[in-house]
């Protein structure tokens, strides 16, 4: 089992990576600096917020999850 500062500093990481990567993207498409600055943020707060509210649906939803005792012996 990781740590969750573990886990942490791998999601940030990686949220760097995907955001560098739609921006070399971008830039190579359209040889716009700005323009890939703007898409590669731009389109980091969409997935972030986009990701918050599917975890906030899945947090409502029962699938895979098992009942905890009321009690335990």
């Amino acid at each position: 089992m990781e740590h969750p500062k573990r886990s942490f500093v791998k999601s940030v990481t990686w949220r760097i990576v995907a955001t560098l990567t739609t921006m070399i993207a971008v830039y190579a498409y359209s040889r716009n600096l700005q323009e890939s600055l703007v898409v590669g943020i731009g389109a980091n707060l969409i997935k972030f917020f986009l990701y918050y509210m599917h975890e906030r649906i899945w947090d409502k939803t029962k699938f895979g999850r098992t009942e905890q005792p009321e009690y335990q012996i």
